[in-house]
């Protein structure tokens, strides 16, 4: 599907960048701030295996979803409203579900919460907050971009997805190394 022999084209050198279709729109355009916040969290997500490669099971989701991400960029890349077509590669709803199953999975041996959670905790569930914080702003982008132009609606629910599976991923890895870091309402004032 792709092949790539030369890495600079000197085709974004005057601000502009081609879509999927060859579209030619500028790098402020809020199609390409959605996909480069879909980028930016799946560079989060190589963080934060850094820190799970000894767990395989966790690793193999975590490079599952990086996969995925690239499939949600290639989705926001290609502009049109044929989101069924399998011509095209888009999102579709079983990757959604999936998330779902999986963090049903995940939450059912956690307790459950007594407060927010902070981020922190052990480094990989610190870098999991990250990139969810990451994951939520592509998922703004989505919806601003959506405000404006057909997108595929299995991309925003994607991006809503994942951030809480990154969430609750967190909290396993936090209760495997402790536990969460719990917010300690005005726990700071004299």
């Amino acid at each position: 599907m792709v092949r790539l022999t030369r890495i600079y084209t000197r085709g974004g050198d005057t601000g502009m960048t081609s879509l999927g279709d060859g579209t030619r729109v500028a790098k402020h355009d809020a199609r390409i701030a959605a996909i480069g916040s879909v980028e930016e969290a799946n560079a989060a997500l190589g963080v934060v295996r850094l820190h799970t490669r000894p767990l395989p099971d966790i690793d193999a989701m975590l490079a599952r979803i990086q996969n995925e991400l690239f499939d949600l960029g290639a989705d926001l890349c290609t502009p049109g409203e044929d989101f069924a077509s399998a011509e095209r590669l888009r999102v579709v709803p079983a990757q959604v579900k999936r998330l779902e199953e999986e963090i049903d999975a995940m939450n059912e041996g956690l307790a459950p919460l007594t407060s927010f959670v902070l981020p922190g905790g052990s480094p990989a569930a610190a870098h999991l907050h990250l990139a969810r914080t990451v994951v939520r702003r592509a998922e703004r982008d989505i919806a601003a971009l959506m405000a404006a132009e057909a997108v595929n609606p299995a991309a925003l629910q994607y991006a809503n997805r994942l951030s809480d599976h990154l969430f609750v991923l967190g909290r396993i890895l936090n209760a495997a190394a402790g536990g969460d870091v719990l917010w300690q309402p005005g726990g700071t004032r004299p």
